[in-house]
């Protein structure tokens, strides 16, 4: 990436005109919202939430997303040049950002996050972020839940419109003024502390089965 880019990147009137931009661009979107009251119910009595959805989907959330920044949510954001930007479109949004991946910084930020999720009660991850591949679940979401007793929940975006790009993720952009529903899954059982990697691993494989089939194609 050239160093101009990354400047751009940076910047944050660059990211302050980003953010009015998607929400200009989202408040033409129809949204119905299916199955929010439950895991909101649990969090306002104590409870905590990890939202979990796919890289391809995310942009579908970041306006109806700002509705939650008064539980101070958290996300995790790479540290790359574009996370940067994505960093602070979510921060003006309302939601703490720990900076790090697999790839680099990963095991601070997962560690920032489960305080996180220990002290606010809610948080979301990208599965298959930053660099995917797409629709394979990382072992981070597994290691926030069963450090934190979070329930997850699924996400998921649809729309009647939509372009799709070709990108490593199919990227998911509904068209102006088309209906877009955001879907919420029921919260899955508690994960128990695993006594040996095997039962992580196969907690990462029944959250990625569950959730594969709405990645769109």
């Amino acid at each position: 990436m050239r160093p101009d880019t990354k400047s751009l990147l940076r910047s944050k009137t660059f990211a302050r005109l980003v953010y009015h931009f998607i929400r200009i661009y989202t408040a033409t979107l129809r949204l119905s919202v299916i199955n929010e009251a439950p895991w909101k119910a649990h969090l306002e009595k104590g409870g905590k939430v990890l939202i979990c959805t796919w890289h391809q989907q995310f942009f579908s959330f970041i306006r109806h997303f700002k509705n939650y920044q008064t539980y101070q949510p958290s996300l995790m954001i790479s540290r790359s040049s574009d996370g940067d930007l994505i960093a602070s479109v979510a921060n003006l949004s309302g939601w703490y950002t720990a900076r790090g991946s697999s790839s680099r910084g990963g095991r601070s930020a997962l560690a920032e996050m489960i305080e996180r999720i220990n002290r606010t009660g809610l948080a979301a991850h990208i599965l298959d972020g930053p660099r995917g591949p797409a629709g394979i679940v990382k072992g981070g979401v597994i290691k926030m839940a069963m450090d934190t007793g979070a329930r997850m929940v699924p996400v998921y975006a649809e729309a009647d419109s939509y372009w799709i790009f070709n990108s490593w993720d199919r990227f998911f952009i509904p068209r102006p003024f088309s209906r877009v529903t955001i879907r919420y899954g029921d919260m899955l059982p508690p994960v128990q502390p695993a006594r040996d990697p095997a039962e992580l691993e196969q907690h990462r494989k029944n959250l990625e089965a569950l959730m594969r089939p709405a990645l769109l194609p």
